[in-house]
C-alpha cells in the first residue's frame, strides 16, 4: 500500500514551520508544508493542488486541516479532511474526526474522534455543512454541544 517513503520522503516542502515558531491564524498554502512548530488556526490547501502537509513529531496544530495529502506524526486538535491520502504515523495524536479516501494508520497512532471514509466519487465534503466551521476548533464545537 502506501508508506512514508512513498509520500513523504520524495516530497519537496516549500514551507517549513520550525520548532521555535508559533503561528496564530489560518494558513492557506499550496505545495509542501512541513510543521515542526505550533499553528493555532486552520490549515487550508487549495483543492486539487496536490498539496502535502506533514506534521512532525515535534509539530502541533490546533484547528482543522484540509488538504489533499496529509502525514501526521505529531498532535492535531481539530478535524482532519484528507482529499486523497492520510498517513497517521506512530506518534500521531488526533483529537477530532478524520475524513479520508485512503488511509494508513501505524500501530501507536491515536485518534480520539470518528473515522469517516469518503469514496472518490463523493469528493471532499465542505466543512461547515456537517461539522464545525473552518474557523471553529473541534474543542470549541464540543464545548458548545455540551452547553446546549
Amino acid at each position: 500500500m502506501f508508506s512514508s517513503k512513498d509520500k513523504g520522503a520524495n516530497t519537496h516542502y516549500d514551507t517549513l514551520i520550525s520548532s521555535k515558531t508559533e503561528i496564530t491564524g489560518d494558513v492557506k498554502f499550496t505545495g509542501g508544508l512541513h510543521i515542526d512548530g505550533v499553528i493555532k488556526g486552520n490549515l487550508l490547501a487549495e483543492e486539487n493542488s496536490g498539496a502535502v502537509i506533514r506534521v512532525s513529531d515535534k509539530g502541533r496544530v490546533e484547528g482543522q486541516i484540509i488538504a489533499p495529502n496529509i502525514i501526521i506524526n505529531g498532535i492535531v486538535i481539530g478535524d482532519v479532511h484528507a482529499g486523497e491520502y492520510i498517513e497517521l504515523a506512530k506518534k500521531a495524536q488526533v483529537t477530532g474526526d478524520v475524513y479520508y479516501q485512503a488511509m494508513e494508520m501505524v500501530m501507536g497512532a491515536q485518534v480520539n474522534g470518528k473515522l469517516h471514509h469518503e469514496p472518490k466519487n463523493e469528493g471532499r465534503k465542505k466543512p461547515g455543512k456537517t461539522g464545525p466551521q473552518p474557523t471553529e476548533s473541534a474543542a470549541e464545537a464540543a464545548a458548545q454541544t455540551k452547553v446546549d
